[in-house]
């Protein structure tokens, strides 16, 4: 029988032990902030900040939103992202993607104070994820771990298969995959616009991770059985409705799910995550700054195998060796998982 992974469970049982860490930093005079900058007028954008402030004012978290014209000067966005970088109280700054086409991303990314950059993206934290020593995981991959966590996935060995290679989500999670690590140790092979045979390769993968940005791009037929399944895309399609379109991922679901033993939703599957886990990289780097020590949860779920308690791992100060430690003597199942955006 197919397990299918349910984000919205997982997501509530992070933010439930993230709570808990919240209080522990509040009773020590911390209050996390997260302040998001939107500089757009994308409908989508809006939304997903308006998501994030409300997590944020639901778990604890000081949540803050600072809008710009999207015509205002570029200097304009950094200039106030180095105000953010100097104010103590704001432990996390997130420019809301995408921003005009007159301002460099690529500077974006470099201008927010890496201990503060809870998206991952600054070439400071990059550097560190593929090196071994991540401080902070992009979001998305790393709801994705949380999701394969809770089921007992382990990619140990195994042939995996991820259809996108955006900076975002696909590269760096590549990069953890592959590593001589817990949650690494797969046979990696990174698919694109420009791969030949791709159902070739997806019918070698254990493991078949889609995020390409084209709706329903994979179906059964380039699926083995017993396949592991992870949909992060999201596309609108046109369908006879109220709306007059319905939501579907990159993955064609129930065809998908004749073959596979694991597989993600859309809506409800991967999706809840990726606000979690920026609740869950704010606490953390509130409490990296502060050098307040939390415990911050690794398992979201039960494993599918058998009931468990989630284990905890102590981010003391920042000392990230204690928890690879406590991973490496068996009593985290430490799970590693990735998809990317547009190919």
């Amino acid at each position: 029988m197919t397990h299918v992974l349910d984000g919205n469970a997982v997501s509530d049982r992070i933010r439930s032990n993230l709570q808990t860490a919240i209080d522990h930093l509040r009773d020590s005079g911390v209050t996390p902030g997260l302040t998001t900058v939107l500089m757009s007028e994308d409908d989508a954008s809006r939304t997903y900040v308006s998501m994030k402030q409300q997590a944020c004012e639901d778990i604890g978290i000081d949540g803050r939103t600072r809008r710009l014209d999207a015509e205002q000067p570029a200097e304009d966005l950094f200039d106030l992202v180095k105000e953010l970088n100097a104010r103590a109280d704001v432990h996390g700054i997130l420019v809301q993607m995408p921003v005009p086409d007159h301002v460099d991303k690529r500077r974006v990314f470099r201008s927010v104070d890496p201990m503060k950059d809870v998206d991952g993206f600054h070439p400071e934290n990059v550097g560190r994820l593929v090196a071994g020593n991540a401080r902070y995981k992009p979001c998305t991959p790393h709801g994705i771990q949380k999701l394969l966590e809770s089921a007992g996935v382990d990619t140990a060995g195994k042939e995996a298969v991820v259809v996108g290679r955006s900076d975002i989500v696909g590269k760096p999670m590549a990069n953890l995959l592959i590593q001589k690590a817990p949650g690494g140790n797969a046979t990696t092979t990174l698919c694109h616009s420009q791969t030949e045979n791709l159902t070739e390769k997806t019918r070698q993968a254990d493991l078949v991770i889609a995020a390409a940005g084209y709706p329903e791009l994979i179906d059964g037929s380039m699926l083995s059985e017993g396949t592991t399944v992870i949909d992060v895309g999201i596309n609108h399609v046109d369908a006879d409705n109220e709306k007059g379109y319905k939501l579907v991922g990159d993955v064609a679901y129930e065809s998908a799910k004749q073959k596979a033993d694991v597989i993600t939703p859309v809506p409800g599957g991967v999706g809840p995550m990726t606000i979690t886990m920026l609740l869950y990289n704010t606490v953390k780097a509130a409490s990296l700054q502060t050098e307040t020590p939390v415990d911050l949860p690794w398992v979201g779920l039960p494993s599918v195998g058998g009931a468990r308690d989630a284990d905890k791992a102590v981010f003391a100060g920042g000392d990230f060796g204690n928890t690879l430690s406590r991973m490496r003597s068996g009593k985290e199942s430490f799970l590693l998982w990735f998809l990317a955006y547009p190919v």
